[in-house]
């Protein structure tokens, strides 16, 4: 089983290709994906299920749009500083509160049920933002769709176990590329609306935070449960019909299927021999999961600390201490800012498998220290000498700035934790990244607005060490995991005795099989 020859290799492309022994008996297509009906299936289900990554980004560059529009300042009579910042944090804090009782859920009830509970919580808070008759309901509306948030996160840890060997790294890093898809869509709709008469100037971008998720449920509705979590609940045939259907085509002797069944049985085998039951202690106990943990709350961290709360939630401000003051300009450019994060996003999320993990995260925080020095710079001249051409020079190295952070920090902040962590624990693992993210989130929502009354771009400086930590952080101590299966990779973390594949070649046997994969694949992609 293990070790078959690793000739077979899907002709989607060279990105495909991995040393491990799961990618040994992938089937062989002669057919892309797009053209395989049961891959097309699976694929265009998982589609749905990352539009939930678009609920949070929608909520973000809201706060930015409404910000900008004369009729939301004056139905909130003008918020600032700190009080600014609590109507900003509240979503981060209803969200980081119920991490947990959605980790909670997803263990017990299931991901795709998890995911279902979560629109209850949607409904209410976007029925109340709408309805707002005063700004304290308003406010209180933003904990609801926090909370919604917690419940959604289920959806990547669903793709994370569901989707095919090959195609997973993509996937689950498309996964929050798409929350870029809800703040596109929300940054337009405050463009469009910005010239109405009266409150509907912002309630309709607020009515709107419930669109995408809307068009994700009936693909939730379709998708089957998570294989995993029904081997862990020992409804194995089940699990097993579904990876026939959607990993085999059908081939009910599919050599895939067999391998994924005993790899999955296996590691929930040895990780019952070492806990009888998943408990949060456990995150911490061996050393292993201590390094996974670190990594969880550093990145959770990393992700939010390196400049780009400062950007997404507060863009009006730094506008404003660059002299562009106009509202049509304002949400003009965090229209095309979100267009733009969406595109190299994608491009991120593309480049996973190809340039590895590790890579992307360095690449990210390079590009942007080096932008962040550059919108400092010119920040403080303007500031100086009030010439306008150097308040619009700031505009295009915000845009290199995100180019960067988009390389890595969004496509693997959710990613990385959903695959470093093993089953049992990978729901907790991804809510404690995601606890971590929001709180260093809400410090920023509190601090930020505060700090830029007081001292204006000199706040920049906090992020520029700040950037410089992280990429010493990433270059000691962050692991590359391309190459591995989900199961595969325990074995990074808690050494040879996670391994469950019966196999072990020598590193030239593999690098060997590997060189022939290539040779194979260029053939079959001429």
């Amino acid at each position: 089983m293990a070790g078959k020859t690793t000739s077979q290799v899907p002709a989607e492309g060279l990105a495909s290709l991995e040393l491990t022994h799961g990618m040994q008996v992938l089937p062989s297509h002669s057919k892309p994906w797009w053209k395989t009906p049961h891959l097309l299936s699976l694929n265009c289900l998982i589609g749905f299920l990352l539009l939930y990554s678009s609920t949070v980004g929608y909520d973000i560059s809201l706060m930015n749009g409404l910000q900008s529009l004369d009729q939301w300042q004056v139905f909130m009579n003008h918020p600032t500083g700190a009080w600014l910042g609590f109507i900003n944090a509240l979503q981060s804090l209803g969200s980081m509160v119920f991490q947990p009782v959605g980790a909670w859920s997803a263990n017990r009830l299931g991901r795709r049920r998890t995911i279902l509970i979560g629109y209850f919580w949607l409904a209410l808070g976007v029925g109340l933002q709408v309805g707002a008759p005063d700004p304290k309901m308003f406010i209180a509306s933003r904990m609801f769709i926090g909370i919604a948030g917690a419940w959604f996160q289920a959806a990547v840890i669903l793709v994370t176990e569901i989707a095919y060997p090959s195609h997973r790294s993509l996937v689950t890093s498309v996964y929050m590329c798409l929350y870029y898809a809800g703040s596109l869509l929300s940054a337009w709709i405050a463009f469009g609306t910005r010239n109405i008469e009266g409150s509907w100037a912002w309630r309709i971008p607020s009515l709107m935070q419930i669109a995408l998720p809307l068009l994700a449920l009936p693909g939730t509705l379709l998708i089957p449960e998570s294989p995993r979590w029904l081997i862990g609940q020992k409804r194995n045939e089940e699990a097993r019909k579904i990876l026939t259907r959607f990993h085999a085509g059908g081939d009910e002797n599919s050599q895939l299927v067999v391998f994924e069944m005993d790899e999955i049985t296996q590691s929930l085998t040895f990780e019952r021999s070492i806990q009888n039951e998943s408990r949060w202690i456990d995150c911490v106990k061996t050393s292993g999961n201590r390094y996974r943990f670190f990594l969880s709350v550093s990145l959770g961290i990393f992700a939010q600390w390196n400049g780009c709360g400062v950007v997404s939630y507060y863009l009006t401000m730094i506008l404003d201490t660059i002299g562009i003051t106009s509202v049509t300009e304002q949400t003009l450019i965090n229209g095309f800012l979100q267009l733009w994060n969406l595109i190299m996003s994608c491009v991120g999320a593309s480049l996973v498998d190809r340039a590895g993990r590790r890579a992307l995260f360095l690449a990210s925080t390079i590009i942007m220290l080096t932008s962040y020095i550059m919108i400092t710079a010119l920040s403080g001249s303007f500031t100086t000498a009030g010439t306008a051409a150097l308040g619009t020079a700031v505009v295009p190295f915000l845009f290199i700035y995100y180019a960067g952070y988009d390389l890595a920090f969004t496509p693997l902040v959710v990613a990385y934790p959903a695959e470093i962590w093993t089953f049992s624990l990978r729901a907790k693992g991804v809510a404690i990244s995601s606890m971590a993210n929001y709180g260093a989130l809400l410090f920023n929502q509190f601090i930020n607005p505060i700090a830029f009354e007081t001292i204006a771009w000199k706040y920049y400086f906090v992020f520029l060490i700040m950037l410089l930590i992280i990429l010493g952080t990433i270059y000691q101590w962050y692991p590359e995991t391309h190459g591995y299966s989900l199961e595969e990779i325990a074995v990074i973390f808690d050494g040879e005795s996670a391994r469950v594949t019966d196999v072990v070649g020598s590193k030239a046997e593999l690098e060997e099989e590997q060189l022939g994969n290539i040779e194979h694949a260029e053939k079959v992609l001429g």
